[in-house]
Protein backbone atom coordinates (compact mmCIF):
# COMPACT_ATOMS: atom_id res chain seq x y z
CA UNK A 1 0.00 0.00 0.00
CA UNK A 2 3.18 2.63 0.67
CA UNK A 3 4.56 1.72 -2.94
CA UNK A 4 1.44 2.48 -4.86
CA UNK A 5 0.74 5.83 -2.29
CA UNK A 6 4.55 6.62 -3.19
CA UNK A 7 4.04 5.47 -6.38
CA UNK A 8 0.88 8.37 -6.61
CA UNK A 9 2.86 10.68 -5.11
CA UNK A 10 5.48 10.96 -7.25
CA UNK A 11 3.21 10.69 -10.47
CA UNK A 12 1.64 14.17 -9.05
CA UNK A 13 4.99 16.01 -8.36
CA UNK A 14 6.11 14.96 -12.06
CA UNK A 15 2.68 16.26 -13.66
CA UNK A 16 2.81 19.51 -11.33
CA UNK A 17 6.38 19.96 -12.92
CA UNK A 18 5.70 19.68 -16.58
CA UNK A 19 2.39 21.99 -15.97
CA UNK A 20 4.74 24.38 -14.46
CA UNK A 21 7.59 24.61 -16.97
CA UNK A 22 4.85 24.59 -19.85
CA UNK A 23 2.84 27.47 -18.16
CA UNK A 24 2.22 29.69 -20.79
CA UNK A 25 5.82 30.52 -21.13
CA UNK A 26 8.05 29.39 -24.79
CA UNK A 27 11.04 27.08 -23.68
CA UNK A 28 13.95 28.65 -23.95
CA UNK A 29 15.89 26.87 -26.59
CA UNK A 30 13.03 27.56 -28.94
CA UNK A 31 15.65 29.79 -31.16
CA UNK A 32 13.40 30.22 -34.05
CA UNK A 33 10.47 32.26 -32.14
CA UNK A 34 13.90 34.21 -30.14
CA UNK A 35 14.86 35.17 -33.80
CA UNK A 36 11.27 36.04 -35.02
CA UNK A 37 11.44 38.81 -32.19
CA UNK A 38 15.08 40.02 -32.42
CA UNK A 39 16.49 39.65 -35.93
CA UNK A 40 20.20 39.71 -36.23
CA UNK A 41 21.77 42.09 -38.73
CA UNK A 42 25.12 41.19 -40.20
CA UNK A 43 27.28 44.97 -40.81
CA UNK A 44 30.20 45.56 -42.30
CA UNK A 45 32.08 49.08 -42.20
CA UNK A 46 34.95 49.83 -44.61
CA UNK A 47 36.86 50.65 -41.82
CA UNK A 48 36.64 51.67 -38.52
CA UNK A 49 39.06 54.23 -38.01
CA UNK A 50 37.65 56.20 -40.20
CA UNK A 51 35.91 59.50 -38.28
CA UNK A 52 32.82 59.50 -40.28
CA UNK A 53 32.26 56.27 -40.78
CA UNK A 54 32.24 56.01 -37.02
CA UNK A 55 29.69 58.82 -36.63
CA UNK A 56 27.18 55.88 -38.84
CA UNK A 57 28.18 52.94 -37.01
CA UNK A 58 27.33 54.60 -33.77
CA UNK A 59 24.33 55.73 -34.90
CA UNK A 60 23.00 51.99 -36.28
CA UNK A 61 23.71 50.78 -32.67
CA UNK A 62 21.87 53.75 -31.43
CA UNK A 63 18.89 53.05 -33.47
CA UNK A 64 19.26 49.09 -32.99
CA UNK A 65 18.60 49.32 -29.29
CA UNK A 66 17.07 46.63 -28.19
CA UNK A 67 14.94 45.96 -31.42
CA UNK A 68 17.76 43.84 -33.37
CA UNK A 69 21.12 42.38 -32.80
CA UNK A 70 23.41 44.19 -34.94
CA UNK A 71 27.06 42.56 -35.30
CA UNK A 72 29.26 45.29 -36.55
CA UNK A 73 33.14 44.55 -38.04
CA UNK A 74 35.87 45.78 -39.68
CA UNK A 75 36.70 45.29 -42.92
CA UNK A 76 39.89 46.91 -42.14
CA UNK A 77 39.78 48.89 -45.95
CA UNK A 78 40.41 45.32 -47.51
CA UNK A 79 37.60 44.13 -50.32
CA UNK A 80 39.19 40.65 -49.51
CA UNK A 81 38.67 40.57 -45.97
CA UNK A 82 34.96 42.35 -46.28
CA UNK A 83 34.31 39.43 -48.90
CA UNK A 84 35.42 36.80 -46.49
CA UNK A 85 32.88 38.80 -43.28
CA UNK A 86 30.28 39.11 -45.44
CA UNK A 87 30.19 35.01 -46.29
CA UNK A 88 30.95 34.32 -42.42
CA UNK A 89 27.71 36.33 -41.87
CA UNK A 90 25.71 34.27 -44.66
CA UNK A 91 27.12 31.10 -42.97
CA UNK A 92 25.69 32.38 -39.29
CA UNK A 93 22.21 32.71 -41.17
CA UNK A 94 21.80 36.98 -40.66
CA UNK A 95 18.27 37.95 -41.26
CA UNK A 96 20.03 40.95 -43.47
CA UNK A 97 23.73 42.22 -43.97
CA UNK A 98 24.40 46.22 -43.82
CA UNK A 99 27.13 46.73 -46.08
CA UNK A 100 29.70 49.96 -46.45
CA UNK A 101 31.58 48.77 -49.14
CA UNK A 102 35.56 49.38 -49.68
CA UNK A 103 34.61 49.24 -53.15
CA UNK A 104 31.96 50.36 -54.86
CA UNK A 105 32.60 47.80 -57.92
CA UNK A 106 33.03 45.07 -55.86
CA UNK A 107 29.42 45.47 -54.38
CA UNK A 108 27.79 43.03 -57.52
CA UNK A 109 29.74 40.04 -56.23
CA UNK A 110 28.19 40.63 -52.51
CA UNK A 111 24.72 40.86 -53.99
CA UNK A 112 25.15 37.08 -55.85
CA UNK A 113 26.44 36.11 -52.61
CA UNK A 114 23.30 37.58 -50.04
CA UNK A 115 20.65 36.56 -53.51
CA UNK A 116 22.51 33.12 -53.19
CA UNK A 117 21.69 32.82 -49.42
CA UNK A 118 18.11 35.02 -49.62
CA UNK A 119 19.68 37.56 -47.22
CA UNK A 120 18.47 40.72 -47.76
CA UNK A 121 21.16 43.30 -48.16
CA UNK A 122 21.55 47.29 -47.58
CA UNK A 123 24.39 49.65 -48.64
CA UNK A 124 25.70 52.65 -47.12
CA UNK A 125 27.88 55.39 -47.45
CA UNK A 126 29.28 54.06 -50.56
CA UNK A 127 26.69 53.98 -53.82
CA UNK A 128 27.03 50.59 -55.64
CA UNK A 129 27.18 50.88 -59.59
CA UNK A 130 23.35 51.27 -61.22
CA UNK A 131 23.62 47.93 -62.81
CA UNK A 132 24.38 46.29 -59.40
CA UNK A 133 21.83 47.52 -58.09
CA UNK A 134 19.30 46.47 -60.12
CA UNK A 135 20.13 42.38 -60.11
CA UNK A 136 18.24 42.10 -57.11
CA UNK A 137 14.82 43.51 -55.68
CA UNK A 138 16.20 43.07 -51.86
CA UNK A 139 19.04 45.47 -52.47
CA UNK A 140 18.79 48.84 -50.95
CA UNK A 141 21.26 51.91 -50.92
CA UNK A 142 21.41 54.82 -48.10
CA UNK A 143 23.54 57.53 -48.86
CA UNK A 144 23.47 61.37 -49.85
CA UNK A 145 24.71 62.91 -53.27
CA UNK A 146 28.07 63.73 -53.43
CA UNK A 147 27.45 66.03 -55.89
CA UNK A 148 25.44 68.28 -53.40
CA UNK A 149 28.18 68.31 -51.28
CA UNK A 150 30.45 69.53 -53.91
CA UNK A 151 27.78 72.55 -54.66
CA UNK A 152 28.21 73.32 -51.02
CA UNK A 153 31.68 73.35 -50.53
CA UNK A 154 31.89 75.67 -53.83
CA UNK A 155 29.25 77.81 -51.97
CA UNK A 156 31.10 78.13 -48.91
CA UNK A 157 34.21 79.30 -51.12
CA UNK A 158 32.06 82.22 -53.01
CA UNK A 159 31.04 83.47 -50.02
CA UNK A 160 34.33 83.87 -48.24
CA UNK A 161 35.78 85.28 -51.50
CA UNK A 162 32.92 88.03 -52.05
CA UNK A 163 32.96 88.71 -48.59
CA UNK A 164 36.50 89.38 -48.14
CA UNK A 165 38.71 91.10 -50.89
CA UNK A 166 41.89 90.70 -49.20
CA UNK A 167 41.11 86.92 -49.91
CA UNK A 168 42.34 87.37 -53.68
CA UNK A 169 46.01 88.05 -51.79
CA UNK A 170 47.75 88.92 -55.73
CA UNK A 171 44.57 91.04 -56.91
CA UNK A 172 44.16 89.26 -60.00
CA UNK A 173 40.52 88.26 -59.47
CA UNK A 174 41.52 85.07 -59.84
CA UNK A 175 40.85 82.24 -57.06
CA UNK A 176 44.22 80.55 -56.50
CA UNK A 177 43.41 76.47 -54.57
CA UNK A 178 44.85 73.52 -53.78
CA UNK A 179 43.03 70.57 -53.73
CA UNK A 180 43.41 67.22 -51.04
CA UNK A 181 40.93 64.45 -52.79
CA UNK A 182 40.00 61.19 -51.47
CA UNK A 183 40.67 57.56 -52.77
CA UNK A 184 41.14 57.76 -56.56
CA UNK A 185 38.25 56.75 -58.84
CA UNK A 186 35.98 56.73 -55.76
CA UNK A 187 32.31 58.59 -56.38
CA UNK A 188 32.66 61.39 -54.05
CA UNK A 189 36.01 61.72 -54.38
CA UNK A 190 35.37 62.56 -58.36
CA UNK A 191 32.14 64.03 -57.62
CA UNK A 192 33.16 66.81 -54.35
CA UNK A 193 36.18 67.68 -56.15
CA UNK A 194 34.34 68.24 -59.67
CA UNK A 195 31.13 70.12 -58.85
CA UNK A 196 32.82 72.57 -56.07
CA UNK A 197 35.33 74.24 -58.46
CA UNK A 198 31.90 74.38 -60.79
CA UNK A 199 30.18 76.07 -58.04
CA UNK A 200 33.01 78.83 -57.72
CA UNK A 201 33.18 78.97 -61.90
CA UNK A 202 29.03 79.27 -61.91
CA UNK A 203 28.99 81.82 -59.42
CA UNK A 204 31.27 83.97 -62.26
CA UNK A 205 34.45 83.29 -60.07
CA UNK A 206 37.46 82.44 -62.52
CA UNK A 207 39.84 79.85 -60.81
CA UNK A 208 43.70 78.50 -60.94
CA UNK A 209 44.28 75.52 -59.60
CA UNK A 210 47.60 75.28 -58.17
CA UNK A 211 47.91 71.63 -56.49
CA UNK A 212 46.46 68.71 -56.37
CA UNK A 213 46.85 65.03 -54.83
CA UNK A 214 44.98 62.33 -53.13
CA UNK A 215 45.34 62.19 -49.31
CA UNK A 216 42.85 58.73 -49.11
CA UNK A 217 40.51 60.57 -46.80
CA UNK A 218 43.52 60.48 -43.71
CA UNK A 219 44.29 63.37 -41.69
CA UNK A 220 47.89 62.45 -41.68
CA UNK A 221 48.49 62.15 -45.42
CA UNK A 222 46.29 65.62 -45.83
CA UNK A 223 48.86 67.40 -43.45
CA UNK A 224 51.60 65.39 -45.62
CA UNK A 225 50.15 66.63 -49.02
CA UNK A 226 49.29 70.06 -47.67
CA UNK A 227 53.02 70.39 -46.31
CA UNK A 228 54.44 69.63 -49.95
CA UNK A 229 51.58 72.39 -51.76
CA UNK A 230 52.88 74.85 -49.62
CA UNK A 231 57.09 74.05 -49.93
CA UNK A 232 55.89 74.24 -53.87
CA UNK A 233 53.62 77.14 -53.85
CA UNK A 234 53.62 79.22 -50.96
CA UNK A 235 51.29 82.57 -50.57
CA UNK A 236 50.34 82.01 -53.70
CA UNK A 237 47.41 79.56 -52.66
CA UNK A 238 44.01 81.45 -51.92
CA UNK A 239 41.50 78.30 -51.02
CA UNK A 240 42.36 74.89 -49.86
CA UNK A 241 39.31 72.19 -50.75
CA UNK A 242 38.98 69.12 -48.95
CA UNK A 243 36.87 66.33 -49.80
CA UNK A 244 36.36 65.69 -46.14
CA UNK A 245 36.98 66.97 -42.56
CA UNK A 246 40.09 64.63 -41.72
CA UNK A 247 42.10 65.40 -45.00
CA UNK A 248 41.01 69.65 -43.95
CA UNK A 249 42.55 68.97 -40.28
CA UNK A 250 45.47 67.32 -41.48
CA UNK A 251 45.87 70.58 -43.74
CA UNK A 252 45.08 72.49 -41.02
CA UNK A 253 48.03 71.14 -39.07
CA UNK A 254 50.13 71.93 -42.04
CA UNK A 255 49.25 75.67 -42.49
CA UNK A 256 49.90 76.10 -38.62
CA UNK A 257 53.14 74.53 -38.76
CA UNK A 258 53.80 77.39 -42.05
CA UNK A 259 52.55 79.98 -39.71
CA UNK A 260 49.02 80.49 -40.58
CA UNK A 261 46.26 81.30 -38.10
CA UNK A 262 48.41 83.63 -36.18
CA UNK A 263 49.37 87.21 -36.78
CA UNK A 264 46.62 87.99 -39.21
CA UNK A 265 47.89 85.35 -41.52
CA UNK A 266 44.93 83.34 -42.16
CA UNK A 267 43.72 80.59 -44.98
CA UNK A 268 40.24 79.47 -45.88
CA UNK A 269 40.01 75.33 -45.31
CA UNK A 270 36.85 73.89 -46.06
CA UNK A 271 35.80 70.47 -45.43
CA UNK A 272 33.16 67.89 -45.66
CA UNK A 273 31.51 65.87 -42.86
CA UNK A 274 30.67 68.45 -40.23
CA UNK A 275 33.09 65.62 -37.74
CA UNK A 276 32.98 66.69 -34.11
CA UNK A 277 36.74 67.78 -34.24
CA UNK A 278 36.09 69.97 -37.60
CA UNK A 279 33.09 72.19 -35.18
CA UNK A 280 36.04 72.32 -32.98
CA UNK A 281 38.35 73.68 -35.55
CA UNK A 282 35.04 75.82 -36.84
CA UNK A 283 34.84 77.11 -33.77
CA UNK A 284 38.42 77.73 -33.49
CA UNK A 285 38.13 79.62 -36.52
CA UNK A 286 40.86 77.47 -38.20
CA UNK A 287 38.27 75.65 -40.61
CA UNK A 288 36.57 78.20 -42.42
CA UNK A 289 33.47 75.68 -43.41
CA UNK A 290 32.26 72.00 -43.55
CA UNK A 291 29.48 70.43 -45.09
CA UNK A 292 27.30 68.22 -42.82
CA UNK A 293 27.34 64.67 -43.60
CA UNK A 294 24.53 63.46 -41.73
CA UNK A 295 25.67 60.48 -40.01
CA UNK A 296 22.89 60.07 -37.34
CA UNK A 297 20.12 59.71 -40.00
CA UNK A 298 22.60 57.91 -42.73
CA UNK A 299 23.10 54.94 -39.65
CA UNK A 300 19.18 55.13 -38.72
CA UNK A 301 18.01 55.17 -41.96
CA UNK A 302 20.34 52.03 -42.87
CA UNK A 303 18.91 50.10 -39.71
CA UNK A 304 15.58 50.97 -40.38
CA UNK A 305 15.33 49.59 -43.94
CA UNK A 306 18.04 46.36 -42.34
CA UNK A 307 15.08 45.41 -39.57
CA UNK A 308 12.14 45.47 -41.76
CA UNK A 309 14.27 43.32 -44.65
CA UNK A 310 15.44 41.08 -41.42
CA UNK A 311 11.47 40.53 -40.90
CA UNK A 312 10.27 39.78 -44.24
CA UNK A 313 9.20 43.16 -45.09
CA UNK A 314 9.22 45.30 -47.89
CA UNK A 315 10.77 48.76 -46.81
CA UNK A 316 8.15 52.01 -47.48
CA UNK A 317 8.38 55.50 -45.84
CA UNK A 318 5.38 54.10 -43.65
CA UNK A 319 7.78 52.06 -42.35
CA UNK A 320 11.37 52.99 -42.41
CA UNK A 321 10.22 56.61 -41.58
CA UNK A 322 12.23 58.00 -45.12
CA UNK A 323 11.67 58.78 -48.50
CA UNK A 324 12.22 56.23 -50.73
CA UNK A 325 13.26 56.97 -54.65
CA UNK A 326 12.96 54.83 -57.10
CA UNK A 327 11.71 52.04 -54.64
CA UNK A 328 15.50 51.38 -53.33
CA UNK A 329 17.23 54.67 -52.29
CA UNK A 330 17.69 56.67 -49.31
CA UNK A 331 19.23 60.34 -50.30
CA UNK A 332 19.77 62.23 -46.54
CA UNK A 333 20.81 65.90 -47.90
CA UNK A 334 23.64 67.87 -46.90
CA UNK A 335 23.79 71.34 -45.38
CA UNK A 336 26.04 74.03 -45.39
CA UNK A 337 27.48 74.30 -41.78
CA UNK A 338 29.93 77.59 -40.76
CA UNK A 339 30.71 78.65 -37.34
CA UNK A 340 27.60 80.56 -37.00
CA UNK A 341 25.09 78.24 -37.51
CA UNK A 342 27.61 74.96 -36.30
CA UNK A 343 25.25 74.39 -33.20
CA UNK A 344 22.45 72.34 -36.13
CA UNK A 345 25.08 70.02 -36.84
CA UNK A 346 26.36 69.28 -33.17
Amino acid sequence: MKKVMASIILASVLTGALVGCSGGQKPAGDKAEDKKDKPTIGCAIYKFDDTFMTGVRNAISGAAGDKATVDIVDSQNSQPTQNDKVDLFITKKVNSLAINPVDRTAAGVLIDKAQKANTPVVFFNREPLPEDMKKWDKVYYVGARAEESGTISGQLAVDYWKGHPEADKNKDGVMQYVMLKGEPGHQDAELRTKYSVQAVTDAGIKVDKLAEDTAMWDRVKGQEKMAAFLAANGDKIEMVFANNDDMALGAIEALKAGGYFKDNKYMPVIGVDATAPALKALEEGTMLGTVLNDAKNQGKATFNIAEVLAKGGTPSKENIGFDLTDGKYVWVPYKKITKENMNEAK
